[in-house]
């Protein structure tokens, strides 16, 4: 097994022709939580759906635990024990919530999460297992979306702004999963504007700005780090 299960160098990235990413470089260790943070736009997602190859062309070095993807169909790059929760949830409507939980197929077993187990982590869901997804709040949508990636065996998970438009009880629920999924051994990459959230749970940041990574961030630099990274994400 590599020493990184993920690792990021000379990353470009572009959308038609518009180029997004200008060369974006980082590392992610097994076990860790790691935040890309940044104001709208810096490119935080398209890195993200990068590494999995939903860019419209991209050039570098991505390898997930070893293995070169740059080339790879997405599928493929999933195969290697990805899992997305994209920002805009992606949850179908006219299928209850069982039903969107049990869609993904697997990519692994290793990490594999029983539905059991992932419904004692997220009782909401098993309370509404049978409603509709289009019927469930904004907060259960969520869950939703995060739990049907732990079933699927991926490693890593690469989630998408997972706080954005919640209540504090649900952010505080996420934060207790995201503490959760770690110590299980997950291996977790979040993009975030809630430094709050953020600052509680990452090992590391990097901070993204107009497609590149002008600062990391370590955990016991956070405290030191704080005027400048407001300044960097404009809160």
């Amino acid at each position: 097994m590599s020493a990184l299960a993920l690792e990021i160098h000379d990353l470009h990235a572009w959308y038609g022709e518009s180029h997004v990413l200008h060369g974006i470089n980082l590392s992610v260790r097994h076990g860790e939580v790691v935040c890309l943070l940044g104001r709208n736009g810096a490119g935080r997602t398209t890195t993200l759906r990068a590494i999995l190859g939903l860019v419209g062309n991209r050039t570098g070095l991505v390898k997930v635990n070893g293995h070169e993807v740059i080339g790879m169909p997405t599928y493929q790059v999933a195969q290697l024990g990805i899992g997305y929760c994209p920002e805009e949830r992606g949850i179908f409507t006219s299928l209850t919530c069982e039903q969107n939980l049990m869609l993904p197929p697997k990519v692994g077993e290793g990490m594999a999460m029983t539905v059991e187990e992932i419904y004692q982590m997220f009782p909401n869901l098993y309370e509404r297992r049978s409603s509709p997804g289009g019927k469930l709040s904004g907060g259960e949508q969520q869950m939703l979306a995060i739990a049907r990636i732990l079933r699927t065996g991926a490693h890593l998970l690469l989630l998408d702004e997972i706080t954005e438009g919640l209540a504090p009880v649900i952010i505080q629920k996420l934060t207790e999963v995201v503490r959760a999924l770690k110590e299980r051994g997950f291996t977790i990459i979040l993009v975030e504007q809630n430094f709050r959230f953020a600052s509680k749970l990452a090992d590391r940041n990097y901070v993204i700005e107009h497609g590149q990574v002008v600062k990391t961030v370590e955990r016991g630099e956070l405290e030191a780090s704080q005027e400048e990274l407001k300044i960097l994400l404009g809160v």
